[in-house]
């Protein structure tokens, strides 16, 4: 059992579920050298980011079942395993397929760790212990973004971008060591070997749960498109270093950690569907708003402020959209989150393509998905139904 308060385990939780999004922040800065070095065009190396997106989709819908029919320990450290093996391949690939071949295992096993730790703490926790020990952790997983891309720009100066997956390698080792000697396994025999499998067609009778997980995945994909665009822009059209560019990324990390802490205030005050229908109505104005700035040469300073607005107000809408779409599922709790993830992280990968279609460099391709999602999700958002659940307040998990 997972000691409620113990600060340890919250600590150990925070780490393993930061291992997805470190798979995909880490070595953002390091995109563009990658391409030069494996002389490949820019689209090809934002395929690196796609297929880790990829693995993060399937991986989720695989490890929730296993881990419920084998209890969590074992899949949570075979996860770990093949997370240190695929930063260790990623470190050492000669060309681009077998770097995107890697980075697809990479997100397997991000999902697996961050599946299982946020089941960890559903198996034992329930209302506001529950809601406190995410809060906990997903505070962590935004500290670990901001830092991220400083740490990965710095490694990248000193040694190149395959430094960046050696690092990771040490760090997920170092976890799956103390996961081996501190995490306790939560899920009781008695309690495994529950089929999920056919749960997955049951999510998609439920009409609210469906719409705000669609107006998630459009979401992500906005996120994604900035994610996977903004080094390109930022370094090759506007001439910033790696590690300018990894303090403009924590800059707009800082802010999408404000606006989650605000959105969290504000749910106690104002209706859960208000808040989401106001970052949307944000991410569309922030999304438009850039789109301007590209096709309008309006430089620099323009196009960050135009970005930052966009980048936060996705933070924004994401609780919000979790919160409504995982209501009322109280007898479907985990197989509703995967097939959530599912959809996201379909979202981020689709936003992560379109944005390394064309020139790149430019920044059209990425300002006009990140616009685009953005008023897809308004549009889905404004198509569902006003029911009674919308005008109550949902207890927010940040």
């Amino acid at each position: 059992m997972i000691p409620k308060g113990a600060r340890s385990a919250v600590l150990l939780l925070g780490a393993l579920s930061s291992l997805g999004p470190l798979s995909t922040d880490a070595y953002l800065p390091g995109l563009p050298e990658i391409a030069d070095d494996l002389s490949v065009s820019t689209s090809t190396a934002q395929l690196t980011m796609t297929a880790c997106l990829i693995g993060l989709t399937v991986g989720q819908l695989v490890a929730g079942p296993l881990s419920d029919a084998l209890g969590r320990r074992r899949p949570l450290f075979v996860g770990l395993g093949l997370y240190v093996l695929a930063s260790v391949l990623c470190a050492v690939a000669m060309n681009a397929t077998s770097l995107v071949a890697f980075r697809a295992l990479h997100g397997v096993a991000g999902a697996f760790t961050t599946v299982i730790a946020l089941a960890c703490i559903g198996d034992r926790e329930t209302g506001a212990a529950a809601a406190h020990t995410f809060s906990s952790v997903m505070l962590q997983v935004g500290i670990v973004r901001v830092l991220t891309p400083l740490t990965g720009a710095l490694l990248l100066g000193l040694a190149g971008w395959r430094a960046v997956f050696a690092g990771l390698a040490v760090l997920s080792a170092s976890v799956l060591a103390w996961s081996v000697a501190a995490m306790p396994e939560t899920l009781p025999p008695g309690l495994r070997g529950r089929r999920s499998r056919t749960r997955y067609l049951d999510l998609l009778r439920d009409p609210l749960l469906v719409r705000y997980t669609l107006v998630n995945g459009f979401v992500f994909g906005a996120l994604f498109a900035y994610l996977t665009g903004s080094p390109f822009v930022l370094q090759n059209t506007h001439g910033m270093s790696a590690q300018q560019y990894g303090v403009v990324f924590s800059m707009n990390a800082i802010g999408m950690a404000v606006a989650v802490y605000a959105s969290g205030l504000l749910a106690r005050r104002c209706a859960v569907r208000t808040l989401l229908g106001a970052s949307l109505a944000s991410g569309a104005l922030g999304g438009a708003a850039l789109l301007v700035v590209v096709l309008g040469g309006l430089g620099l300073p323009a196009l960050l402020a135009a970005q930052f607005v966009a980048v936060a107000s996705i933070a924004f809408a994401q609780p919000n959209a979790i919160a409504l779409a995982l209501e009322n599922q109280k007898s479907r709790v985990a197989t509703a989150t995967a097939g959530f993830g599912f959809v996201q992280f379909l979202g981020g990968g689709l936003g992560a393509s379109l944005a390394g279609l064309g020139d790149t460099t430019s920044g059209l391709p990425m300002a006009a998905a990140m616009a685009g999602f953005a008023l897809v999700a308004c549009a889905a958002f404004l198509m569902l139904p006003s029911v009674a659940v919308s005008s109550r307040k949902v207890r927010q998990v940040r």
